[in-house]
């Protein structure tokens, strides 16, 4: 069977199709970014969220978008648990967290909507049959039974907003590098390394790594980047670079939070437009040789990997690209290193969390 056929015989709408079409009461977990952006689809759709609540024991006499933030039981309460639809606005990897996600998904109707974390594209039933034929060709090309497990139940989390599907979908940390040889490094490019906590990661990974290059654009990110490099005392040599990792050379507008929502075309109310540097992979490096590439950059992977051009060609170095933060990156990436260079073995592996973040394309 076709891919793309076994997910419309699984699911024949979207969530947001059902959403639009309830009797149930919509009540929001949740506040802040995540929830104004799920607030903005709902608008769209007309879906009207009637209350929003926070964890028991974390409502403080809150209020958001004009509402008294309640506590979840004071919502069962209000409502009655078989009459409210939840949908979850914010994420976590922590296991506590998760398994509190289970239990509110166990005593009510619960979604975690898939708002992208860059772009307006929504992956919804017509934006999944619009680009059926490029979601059945990456699915064609990935290379072991894991890496399409973890492809069909995101592509259906997507779809649905049931958090079974993610839970479905996990894979550990470990299993990663495991895949990437990591054990063998020598050198590495981490593009969008945020204050070190991938490099420290990594070298436990890679002991012997003698060489990492840092690029990092936010100048809080950047600063504390620098200072885990300067105090370093391994025998690896870090080597920080206040930039964006781009397909070129050049100054772009960047929102700055000093925290892993910056990024390049991410001004929010609380980031401020600023421009950065950015350059590409090939110009840093000069033709050095890396072993190991990690793409994590707020949704302008396509850009970056197009900047390693020569890298990824001349050198053939492993790479973890991150394919979350748009729509279409769950099969666009895959088709961009396969059109680039086709001899790369394609795998997904996807670390525990909710939403569907922490999706990773390793290539080979």
């Amino acid at each position: 069977m076709i891919f793309s056929d076994k997910i419309e015989k699984t699911l024949s709408g979207d969530m947001w199709d059902h959403l639009a079409s309830t009797s149930k009461t919509v009540v929001m977990y949740g506040m802040g970014n995540g929830a104004d952006k799920i607030l903005a689809v709902c608008e769209k759709y007309g879906v009207c969220v009637s209350d929003f609540f926070a964890s028991d024991g974390f409502v403080r006499g809150h209020s958001f978008h004009g509402k008294t933030v309640l506590s979840y039981s004071d919502v069962k309460a209000k409502y009655g648990a078989e009459n409210i639809i939840v949908l979850l606005s914010f994420g976590s990897s922590l296991p506590d967290v998760l398994e509190l996600f289970k239990t509110v998904s166990s005593e009510c109707e619960l979604y975690a909507p898939d708002v992208p974390v860059c772009a307006d594209a929504l992956f919804n039933y017509e934006f999944f049959r619009a680009n059926r034929d490029k979601i059945d060709q990456a699915y064609s090309l990935l290379a072991d039974e894991e890496s399409r497990r973890i492809y069909e139940n995101v592509i259906l989390y997507k779809l649905s907003g049931r958090i079974e599907y993610l839970f479905a979908a996990e894979s550990a940390k470990d299993e990663s590098y495991t895949l990437l040889q990591a054990k063998d490094f020598s050198s590495a490019a981490d593009l969008g390394a945020y204050n070190g906590d991938t490099a420290r990661e990594l070298l436990r990974y890679s002991p012997d790594i003698k060489k990492i290059y840092a690029l990092e654009p936010d100048k809080r990110n950047f600063r504390k980047l620098s200072e885990f490099c300067s105090a370093y005392e391994g025998g690896t040599e870090l080597i920080p670079v206040n930039a964006a990792a781009w397909c070129e050379d050049t100054t772009l507008t960047f929102g700055g939070e000093g925290n892993r929502n910056s990024g390049i075309f991410a001004p929010t109310k609380t980031a401020k437009a600023v421009e950065v540097s950015a350059r590409s992979l090939d110009s840093v490096l000069c033709g050095e040789a890396v072993d190991y590439i990690k793409y994590d950059v707020e949704g302008a992977e396509r850009e970056a990997i197009e900047g390693s051009r020569e890298t990824i060609l001349f050198h053939h170095p492993a790479l973890l690209v991150s394919a979350y933060h748009k729509s279409e990156d769950i099969f666009a990436l895959p088709l961009q290193i396969h059109e680039l260079s086709p001899d790369y073995k394609l795998y997904y592996r996807r670390y525990p969390y909710v939403p569907a973040w922490d999706l990773n394309l390793i290539c080979i």
